[in-house]
């Protein structure tokens, strides 16, 4: 494995200046992405390519700025009349795509769509405490709910919920029309998205003319292409190895700032072997963490204990009392031998299945891994897939383990709700390992009503100290946010959560 990553620097480092061209259309701007976006409807799509690309086509009701705090989008003001009243008061003059008119109608139907079947989605347990939405006029929203749901507005924030025209069902994504300051123009599966800006963007109108995602599955193609300037930026889609090359090429220019993504092992907590938290527990202590991030991120990564990013408020601080996961090969024997797994003549213990996309850097953390756990008896079996199939895979719970990674909806304590409780299994959620804990949907309970911030992080707290111990996912840690791009792009500011947000006031020279 290790061999293979550095012929790959090695051949970066050979290709000659001579290699950069002039593009064929100055006026749009390539970027390469891993896989195609499973819906850029962002009410359906959930992986991390549908969100990023759906956030540039449609309008939030709110947005969360760089702390998480929420700010105006298509909402310019909101008020909780109680805590199962919520207003809206809509922006004017937004127009969507096709030129009609946004008004409170819109957004309302936009909320129901959420909960109500117009649409199937996963994303249905962020709305279950809505009732209904009431317009009483043009600009005014009002959303009732059947119980206090502190995290709901979070829930309608950036790529994680988008404004649709009233009457937007299923079919939405595939020729989406949002006010969003760039405007659909095709996709190929497996080969291209292609957008134009938006010259009547409420916002301002973006600077550059048409962005192109190209998909690009394989690493080592897309960093040829960064140094042939036939690509123009790749966003958190290249190994380690590979930037740490691109920082010495002058043709390139490294952007990098602490991320929110965060990467874990999900496990499947009703299988035979892994059902029993003691196993769960050996293989957190069989990884090495840091050892990784040094090998795959040349350091540039910070170790995470729970989903929520380091320095949330809700998050545990290095002076809370919760179960961390050390490199620790004895302790995963010990815990082994006390689940009844005994080792056979060649030290084996056990035999685990871990599924993972193609994607280099998960298809190199995947042999890592299991390399890693082998030591404390486990013999891990690898399946690799292109995403579309690994993600069908892991929403329908054909897994014993998988690795992924969480892109913005975990920066909101209401992650544990959409990840944890028994009630949001697939497809009403993303409870993918269907863990179940009474404990910890009573605690999840609690913290969505609560309104008292103080009493919520207490709450959450007593939650991540039951889920570090239960250990339903092993959870990773936060690689930072890294844009390799061109110099004819200007203005790259890497967003927390990896967005493609940057294109919004980029410009091109």
């Amino acid at each position: 494995m290790r061999k293979r990553v550095c012929s790959t620097a090695l051949l970066l480092c050979l290709l000659p200046l001579a290699a950069c061209h002039e593009r064929p259309d100055r006026d749009t701007v390539v970027i390469d992405i891993e896989s195609s976006p499973t819906n850029l409807d962002i009410r359906i799509g959930s992986d991390a390519q549908a969100e990023h690309i759906g956030a540039l086509l449609f309008d939030s009701i709110v947005r969360k700025d760089q702390h998480y705090n929420l700010q105006p989008a298509i909402a310019t003001a909101w008020e909780w009349r109680d805590p199962l009243t919520l207003v809206l008061h809509i922006r004017d003059g937004v127009r969507f795509h096709d030129g009609k008119l946004l008004d409170a109608s819109d957004v309302a139907w936009s909320i129901d769509s959420m909960h109500n079947g117009a649409i199937t989605t996963a994303k249905s347990g962020n709305y279950a405490s809505v009732d209904h939405v009431e317009v009483p006029d043009a600009h005014t929203c009002i959303v009732h709910l059947k119980k206090p749901d502190a995290s709901l507005l979070f829930n309608m924030s950036d790529e994680l919920s988008a404004v649709v025209e009233k009457g937007a069902g299923q079919n939405m994504g595939d020729h989406p029309i949002g006010t969003g300051p760039f405007r659909f123009v095709s996709e190929e599966q497996d080969k291209e998205v292609v957008l134009e800006r938006n010259p009547n963007y409420w916002g301002g109108a973006p600077t550059i003319p048409r962005v192109r995602f190209a998909i690009v599955p394989d690493a080592i193609t897309r960093a040829l292409e960064l140094q042939k300037g036939s690509a123009d930026a790749a966003s958190n889609a290249l190994t380690g190895d590979m930037v740490a090359v691109m920082q010495k090429d002058p043709r390139l220019v490294v952007e990098a700032k602490p991320g929110s993504i965060v990467l874990y092992i999900t496990f499947n907590a009703t299988d035979p072997q892994l059902r029993d938290p003691r196993v769960r527990q050996a293989f957190a202590y069989a990884v090495d963490r840091p050892a990784i991030i040094q090998a795959l991120y040349h350091g540039q990564a910070e170790l995470q204990d729970t989903l929520l990013p380091n320095g949330h408020w809700a998050a545990p601080t290095t002076n809370d009392s919760i179960t961390r996961y050390s490199h620790n090969i004895a302790k995963a024997k010990q815990l082994l031998e006390e689940a009844g797994y005994h080792a056979d003549k060649n030290g084996t213990r056990i035999h685990l299945t871990l599924k993972s996309s193609t994607d280099d850097t998960m298809r190199l953390l995947a042999a890592v891994v299991q390399q890693q756990v082998r030591d404390a008896g486990i013999d891990l079996s690898l399946r690799q897939n292109e995403f579309g199939t690994f993600y069908s895979d892991v929403t329908k719970g054909a897994f014993q383990m998988y690795v992924l990674r969480w892109v913005g909806s975990n920066e909101d304590p209401d992650i544990f709700r959409y990840a944890y409780s028994s009630a949001m299994m697939p497809p009403k959620g993303s409870n993918r390992g269907h863990y179940s804990n009474p404990r910890v949907d009573a605690l999840i309970a609690q913290g969505a009503a609560e309104i008292d911030i103080a009493k919520r992080h207490a709450i959450y707290l007593e939650l991540q100290r039951i889920l570090s111990e239960d250990e339903p996912t092993l959870v990773l840690w936060s690689p930072d946010n890294i844009v390799v791009h061109t110099r004819r792009l200007q203005g790259v500011v890497p967003a927390s959560a990896g967005s493609f947000g940057w294109l919004r006031t980029a410009t091109l020279n």
